[in-house]
């Protein structure tokens, strides 16, 4: 209990201790070895709360044998900087936020239910690439049947993957008819549509105060976000 009012308030362990009648450093050791256990645990299956997605691997495995399409996008949780004169330092910094930060991509379904998040990335990474080092790559190679919806960000996958990595249709030449305007802006709202859920799920992580800016060590943030997104997992695997 004192781990996951942790995470959602980021009260700090001598405020914790306080409310449980327990030693300061009881409550972060207990915190520590209870946030692993959760990032550990995986996400649940809808419908299914005994089984566990626990890879990249696993969801694409589920979302072919139950035809479902996935959608994926990722998200900046801004960070400490970094010790100056530590390599690695220009890592850190993104380019979109114009700040530190730490990238997580995420793969929600059609009713915006978290199926799985990755280890995390610098935040100075791109999308694609942050995709590509998770084996997304190999996973649409061994599952040919999965489509994933994603935003404009991840054309490179498009271009790998035609046919599974959906990206929003591209605008037409200035040139073209007035019908085929048309016919565009049709398509793209209902792929914006279609992909928006994977942004409620982002919207369902940053409601827990500690993923809407982390103040703590930086390698303790992913296990933290997999912690998170467990149990928004759980809560929301019979919606």
């Amino acid at each position: 209990m004192a781990t996951l009012i942790h995470l959602r308030h980021d009260l700090p362990h001598a405020v914790l201790g306080l409310l449980f009648g327990l030693d300061r450093s009881t409550i972060t050791r207990a915190v520590g070895e209870v946030r692993v256990l959760l990032a550990q645990r995986g996400w649940v299956v809808p419908g299914q709360p005994g089984l566990r997605l626990r890879s990249l691997a696993d969801v694409f495995a589920y979302a072919q044998a139950e035809g479902i399409e996935l959608r994926l996008d990722a998200t900046e949780i801004q960070v400490r900087r970094p010790v100056a004169g530590r390599g690695g330092r220009r890592a850190f910094v993104s380019g979109k936020k114009k700040q530190n930060t730490m990238k997580a991509t995420v793969i929600a379904d059609h009713r915006g239910r978290t199926l799985w998040t990755d280890a995390l990335r610098p935040g100075r990474m791109h999308d694609v690439t942050a995709a590509r080092n998770e084996g997304i790559a190999i996973c649409f190679q061994n599952f040919p049947d999965v489509e994933v919806l994603m935003d404009d960000g991840y054309l490179g996958l498009r271009r790998d993957h035609p046919g599974q990595a959906i990206t929003p249709p591209r605008k037409p030449n200035k040139s073209a008819l007035p019908r085929v305007h048309a016919r565009w802006e049709r398509d793209r709202h209902a792929h914006s549509s279609d992909r928006i859920t994977v942004e409620h799920a982002l919207a369902d992580h940053e409601r827990w105060k500690q993923l809407t800016r982390w103040t703590h060590r930086r390698d303790r943030l992913p296990a933290t976000y997999q912690a998170i997104a467990g149990p928004v997992s759980d809560r929301t695997a019979t919606g």
